[in-house]
C-alpha cells in the first residue's frame, strides 16, 4: 500500500548512488521487500539525472553495496538501509595506466 507521499508503507529504505568525476547523485528510494539490487538501479532512473551517460551504462554496470561488489545483482535482494553503488566502466586498463605513470616519472 502506498503512503500519502507515494512511498511504500513497510518497504525498504535504500539509496542508489552514481558519480561522474565532476558530480554525483544519491537517489533515496523506498522499495518493496524482494527487490533486487539491479531492480533498485532501474527504479532510481539514473539516466534522467545523467542524460550525457548512455542508458545502457546503468543497465549493465557493475554494482556494489557499501563498496563491496555484488556478484549477482539480478538475484541479490536488498536489505533495509543498503546503499547501492553503480560503478562506471574503466576507460583505461589499470595496468596500462600504471605503466604510463611509471614511464613519465623517469
Amino acid at each position: 500500500m502506498a503512503a500519502s507521499d507515494g512511498r511504500l508503507e513497510g518497504g525498504l529504505h535504500v539509496e542508489v548512488a552514481f558519480a561522474l568525476p565532476d558530480r554525483q547523485r544519491i537517489v533515496a528510494l523506498t522499495v518493496a521487500e524482494g527487490t533486487t539490487v539491479r531492480q533498485a538501479v532501474a527504479q532510481a532512473e539514473l539516466a534522467k539525472h545523467f542524460p550525457e551517460v548512455a542508458p545502457e551504462t546503468f543497465e549493465r554496470a557493475d554494482l556494489g553495496i557499501f563498496g563491496k561488489p555484488v556478484r549477482d545483482p539480478d538475484t541479490q535482494l536488498l536489505r533495509e538501509g543498503d546503499r547501492v553503488e553503480v560503478y562506471r566502466p574503466l576507460t583505461i586498463d589499470p595496468k596500462a595506466a600504471r605503466a604510463e605513470r611509471a614511464r613519465t616519472k623517469r
